[in-house]
């Protein structure tokens, strides 16, 4: 099969890993892909919002499956878009994926059909939010509507921060029209974790357990970023903690989309905090997770192309999945200055090195060829992967790697999986 992955990141990277080794993996390619995808698939230099022109593309190249990895084309309907002119495509429909580009419909779902969550009030307006800020008070979370690659959420410690977070959003509109309305909910504790199954609809795949690490310093200090590393699985989602998150959850929501009318089909990505009452739900994402998603795969045993064509096709109701008992980690190396302003264009150094290491492998994010040298192009740089028997030997191994890597103002957290030995 000739298979046409969307995107540009780690995710993207991991996803081409995968699939390239599928036996009915025929050609793969990518658009507009990376460094490190461009030496598993043809790169193609595509506008991931022109739709008309990536429909064009996988019919001059008699694309038989197109797989989308990030999630603003799914919130803009290209699902729907193939699907019109015959082509088949791995994710939700638009409708379905709202409950990534619209935190007050997630919300608003679960409410409606009691799916647990932490307590909200949506606002579009700046006074009447700074109101009840003042009245429910400090720690809460301020969210923004829309998209905002991962940035559109503020825990705001203090009312003054929760107030800062309102003007930048609502009033300086720093996210655009994501933050024509803002979620304040109470501020959840507990220990996060992630949750993706694969979903026909009604059958469920559920992958292993993760664990993200959003902030950009060590001790989950700083600002939020898209995700500075990984670790599955996560200790803290037992076998009867898991069961309990499909049950209470990931059942739930697919259950009253289909009473809202809407089948959702791919990947359904649950954030959750296991609190003292049971876990609750943080967010949900419509996609693979970003950097979950290269902790997970590497322990997956199973054919992913052969289960995301059959989950496209309808039932995966006769399919199980098989992974490895290795434990996996994933290190973010970032630019300097992320997730503020940085600079592009850094060589990146020690990568034929680590490219020798055994139970280690890099996914490219933000990198880009010239020549020989490969570039920085991008916050997020590289993910550095490792598995080991355990999640300790798997956190030694990959910041083994890690010190092998450098590029010019290179960060890293030097934390990833600690909370799980």
């Amino acid at each position: 099969m000739n298979i046409l992955l969307l995107g540009s990141g780690a995710r993207e990277h991991a996803l081409a890993y995968k699939i390239s080794k599928s036996r009915l993996t025929k050609k793969i390619f990518c658009a507009p892909g990376n460094a490190g995808i461009g030496q598993l698939a043809q790169c193609a230099a595509l506008d991931l919002a022109d739709f008309k022109q990536l429909i064009d593309f996988a019919k001059k190249e008699k694309i038989d499956f197109t797989i989308v990895g990030p999630e603003a084309p799914l919130a803009a309907g290209i699902v729907d878009e193939f699907l019109k002119h015959g082509l088949k495509i791995f994710g939700p429909v638009k409708a379905a994926a709202r409950l990534e580009s619209s935190k007050v419909f997630a919300k608003e779902i679960m409410a409606k059909y009691n799916v647990p969550t932490a307590d909200f009030e949506i606002f579009d307006n700046l006074n009447s939010a700074r109101a009840y800020v003042k009245k429910i008070g400090a720690p809460c979370v301020i969210k923004a509507d829309g998209l905002a690659q991962g940035k559109g959420v503020v825990v705001a410690k203090t009312i003054e921060e929760a107030n800062q977070a309102l003007d930048l959003m609502i009033n300086k509109r720093v996210f655009g029209e994501a933050g024509n309305k803002v979620i304040i909910e109470e501020c959840l504790e507990g220990e996060e974790a992630s949750i993706l199954v694969l979903t026909d609809g009604e059958n469920l795949l559920p992958l292993v357990s993760s664990q993200d690490h959003k902030r950009i310093f060590d001790g989950d200090l700083g600002p939020n970023t898209g995700g500075m590393g990984a670790y599955s699985p996560a200790p803290v989602v037992s076998e009867k903690l898991f069961a309990e998150i499909l049950r209470d959850i990931i059942r739930p929501t697919l259950e009253a989309l289909r009473k809202e009318g809407v089948i959702y089909k791919g990947v359904l990505y649950a954030g959750i905090m296991i609190t003292n009452k049971g876990p609750k739900t943080l967010e949900f994402n419509v996609r693979f997770g970003d950097p979950e998603t290269e902790a997970i795969l590497p322990r997956l045993d199973s054919d992913l192309l052969e289960v995301m064509l059959t989950l496209a096709e309808g039932d995966i109701s006769k399919l199980k999945l098989k992974w490895k008992k290795e434990a996996c980690v994933c290190v973010v190396c970032a630019s300097q200055g992320y997730p503020g302003k940085y600079d592009k264009g850094k060589e990146i150094f020690g990568l034929d090195d680590v490219a020798k290491l055994k139970d280690i492998v890099v996914f490219h994010a933000g990198t880009r060829k010239e020549g020989k040298k490969i570039l920085t192009n991008g916050g997020r740089v590289l993910g550095v992967t490792g598995l080991g028997s355990t999640i300790k030997e798997a956190i030694e191994k990959t910041y083994g790697a890690v010190e092998k890597i450098r590029f010019d103002g290179m960060q890293y957290r030097r934390d990833i999986g600690r909370r799980a030995i």
